[in-house]
């Protein structure tokens, strides 16, 4: 579809999808890198952004990938931020139909003949909503880019609106399904962008998509919050031995399993949300740390673990991270003693075995060996290492630069720190939770489906950079971090936008799988509107419409 003939919400928002689907943009590939600046060109040539300001930001010196912001001015200061991420999962796994895969028309015609002879639940799902034409698949059409292509439709209307009150502000981010530094670089950036046009940032909008195998109630979420997620790492040292001999020593691979049992489910780290049953935490990765086979036993193990938190901060969940570790070690030494009892005993069993986080084994490192310790983090910065690697890696080289003996726990964190963010008590939070409550109320009467208001959004997302949370708890997450300084880059302080932000977007299924697949309906028809209303519930003057009516058309089901 042209988009300079799509002249309704609708025929923008499907316009946009299709377009935005069919550019590859792959994390951690070319088509990444290329897409800011294709965007940009993109927006420039479109009609209805003749007037708009159209930048972009790179991630990094150097790094090649790019934000996209764009800002329409209406009257006045206030501002709200529309933002989501353009970067999908890889392609691969389409097997014959890959080269299909970003093309959604004829991916979801091709798909439809290929399921037919399958007989799995969800490849039955899957051919009954292809078949009834209210879905389309494609790579990325559901995460994320039909909701860009929503808030990209909503920015046109309001672009085509005389005298519209206040400003909107859209930026498109990479990395999202990486390390999101993208996110993180576009909330450091954003007091700037406020200086340099004189605005007033009242809101952000996250458009992330929201999977529903149901009927689609559990997708049309307003989502008031965000889960946060850290991945707490135990890196393991023992005393080796040759495994003829196991009581001469302490094996660290044993050590670290004893630890991942315990934290396994452990209620001590699980975080309700509400009345509702938190998620709790589970291994990720356990390794030792032999570089092949011998029969000496592991001198070294690391583990790293997944924790979602609604409200505790870094430092509690370390502090029982720490505990669990303690007692499970303990646990495991007093098992061995007891069984190496009538084999005569090694006296080593009866010590406990100390535990350190990482910014303790830091600290006693001598200047020449931290000067070493951060020659090395450099020296691995640019690597295709993910970052709990580069972590373990890092530790590793710590630990050996301590001198200290083992059996010994280091405890820290192994990669990025997603914070919780709840919408606190602020009178723009207060407002924006008003509005999208009013949202919600009226859904069923203005769109023809219901919306709902939930606390959470089910995963973790960019809302965790740019909206309310904790940023003193990174202080403690950067110190135990080995990777922070070179890896991350990340600041302290300033690092988070800290904007009363939600998150609005489409819903469908089975992303990051081939089957992923968008409901039509709602993400072209609903969720444009949902957001136009919400924007301008936001950005009108505060009591110029007593009966809190919204502007816009209703009715479209």
């Amino acid at each position: 579809m042209n988009r300079e003939l799509a002249k309704t919400l609708p025929e923008r928002a499907r316009s946009w999808a299709i377009a935005l689907t069919e550019q590859k943009s792959v994390t951690g590939t070319q088509g990444e890198a290329s897409f800011g600046p294709w965007l940009a060109a993109q927006l420039r040539e479109d009609p209805a952004f003749r007037r708009a300001d159209i930048w972009t930001i790179e991630v990094e010196p150097g790094d090649g990938r790019h934000c996209v912001a764009m800002l329409l001015r209406g009257t006045g200061r206030s501002t709200v931020l529309l933002t989501g991420h353009y970067d999908t999962v890889a392609t691969r796994d389409y097997g014959e139909l890959e080269e299909l895969a970003t093309r959604p028309e004829a991916l979801t015609r091709a798909l439809r003949n290929s399921l037919a002879d399958t007989d799995t639940p969800a490849a039955r799902l899957a051919r009954a909503d292809l078949e009834s034409g209210e879905y389309l698949a494609g790579r990325g059409l559901l995460d994320m880019k039909a909701g860009l292509a929503a808030g990209l439709a909503v920015c046109a209307d309001f672009a085509e609106t005389a005298n519209a009150a206040g400003n909107l502000l859209f930026i498109a981010v990479p990395d999202e399904e990486n390390n999101s530094a993208g996110a993180r670089k576009a909330a450091q950036a954003l007091p700037g962008i406020y200086e340099q046009h004189g605005l007033d940032l009242v809101a952000a909008v996250n458009l992330d998509a929201i999977a529903d195998d149901g009927d689609g109630s559990k997708g049309r979420i307003i989502a008031l919050g965000t889960v946060g997620k850290l991945l707490p790492t135990a890196y393991v040292a023992g005393v080796p031995t040759h495994s003829g001999f196991p009581l001469n020593g302490i094996n660290a691979a044993a050590l670290a399993s004893s630890i991942a049992a315990h934290v396994e489910w452990a209620t001590e780290l699980t975080d309700h949300c509400g009345s509702l049953p938190g998620t709790p935490p589970s291994l990720l990765g356990i390794r030792d740390g032999k570089a092949g086979y011998d029969v000496t036993t592991p001198a070294t193990a690391f583990a790293t673990f997944n924790v979602l938190s609604y409200h505790r901060t870094p430092d509690e969940v370390l502090d029982r991270f720490d505990r669990l570790c303690a007692e499970a070690v303990s646990n495991l030494l007093g098992e061995l003693k007891r069984r190496s009892q009538a084999q005569g005993g090694i006296e080593n069993l009866a010590n406990a075995v100390p535990l350190y986080r990482f910014e303790t084994l830091v600290r006693r490192l001598g200047a020449g060996d931290k000067d070493r310790l951060d020659a090395y983090s450099a020296s691995i910065a640019d690597g295709d290492l993910p970052l709990p690697e580069k972590c373990r890696l890092i530790t590793e080289e710590a630990w050996g630069l301590s001198r200290l003996p083992g059996p010994a726990i280091v405890t820290g964190f192994g990669s990025i720190p997603y914070l919780p963010t709840n919408l606190s008590g602020t009178p723009a939070a207060a407002r924006l939770k008003t509005v999208a409550m009013q949202i919600a109320r009226d859904s069923a009467e203005r769109y023809g489906t219901t919306i709902a208001c939930a606390d959470y959004f089910a995963g973790i997302s960019d809302m965790s950079f740019f909206g309310e949370a904790a940023e003193s708890s990174l202080d403690i997450v950067a110190r135990n971090t080995p990777a922070w300084n070179h890896s991350v880059r990340w600041p302290m302080r300033q690092g988070l936008a800290n904007v009363p932000t939600i998150n609005i977007g489409p819903w469908g299924r089975d992303y990051h799988t081939p089957l992923e697949r968008l409901h039509l309906g709602y993400a072209f028809e609903v969720l444009p509107q949902a957001i136009r209303d919400l924007c301008a519930g936001l950005l009108r003057p505060s009591g110029s419409r007593p009966d809190g009516s919204l502007q816009g058309d209703a009715g479209v089901s």
